[in-house]
């Protein structure tokens, strides 16, 4: 049984915007319009991998060239257009080819669909989860590669946990304190929780899970644990969770061993 109170203490510690500094959500901020703040959001999630201070410089670096706005800049450009705008561009193992490929593909899904909210909610269906439609949001990204996924964008369908996708779902749909929304017509209760080797750490040391994999099927089980103290909102805590890896008042070690010696069970 899984305790509600631990969580819901670290969610009203941590879960405010004095506390997202350092974190590439704090990008979308500055963009009022939805059709800005989802490219925004797109693109800050897909670069989120490495070390912080180098994901922040990264994505700072592309959205200072998407002028006059994101969108506009992707409606007015072309394959060519945005291989030359990022020439020499480069975070960790993506290339200005890669981020070339990646925004000419959100700009034709944005011309077919109308918005990346819109291509999204064509393919939700009655599952439990997000990941059908996620699966088929994929799959449009891809058509302009032959159907390849562009390296920045994993496939849910080979087992990835596509720990950056669910990111960007959560920063989208959820509105709170931290997570801005606009997303209404995707329900909360359908997201999964964004998994990487941290978070998979921390939930293995809560016994949320017992896979030592950080892919799709342990997302699944982790998500399908917040559930059941969280139904409407499964990865409600994900922001507060994060936050121990990375603040210096907050410790991860420390929660798990508290966790399971301060509070009563049930709560």
């Amino acid at each position: 049984m899984i305790r509600r109170r631990p969580f819901e203490e670290l969610y009203i510690r941590y879960n405010r915007r004095e506390f997202v500094h350092p974190d590439p959500l704090e990008f979308l901020y500055h963009y009022e319009d939805g059709r800005d703040r989802e490219i925004v959001g797109f693109v800050a999630s897909s670069l989120a991998y490495g070390r912080v201070p180098q994901i922040l410089r990264s994505v700072s670096s592309v959205l200072q060239r998407m002028r006059p706005s994101p969108s506009v800049f992707l409606k007015q450009g072309s394959r060519a257009s945005f291989l030359e705008t990022f020439t020499g561009f480069k975070h960790r193992f993506t290339t200005a080819d890669e981020l070339a490929s990646l925004l000419f593909s959100i700009r034709n899904v944005m011309e077919r669909h109308g918005s990346l909210y819109a291509c999204f909610t064509d393919g939700m269906n009655d599952e439990d989860t997000v990941l059908p439609a996620l699966s088929a949001f994929v799959r449009e990204l891809a058509v302009e590669d032959g159907g390849k996924p562009n390296s920045l964008v994993p496939s849910p369908v080979k087992g990835s946990a596509c720990k950056r996708l669910n990111l960007f779902l959560r920063w989208m749909v959820r509105k709170d304190d931290v997570d801005p929304g606009g997303w209404d017509a995707v329900p909360m209760a359908k997201l999964i929780v964004p998994l990487d080797t941290h978070m998979r750490r921390i939930c293995l040391g809560l016994k949320l899970t017992e896979r030592k994999q950080a892919d799709m099927n342990t997302a699944l089980g982790i998500t399908a644990a917040f559930r059941t103290i969280s139904p409407d909102d499964p990865v409600k805590y994900d922001f507060a969770l994060s936050r121990l890896g990375i603040r210096n008042d907050a410790d991860a070690d420390e929660f798990v061993r508290a966790y399971f010696e301060t509070f009563d069970l049930g709560e």
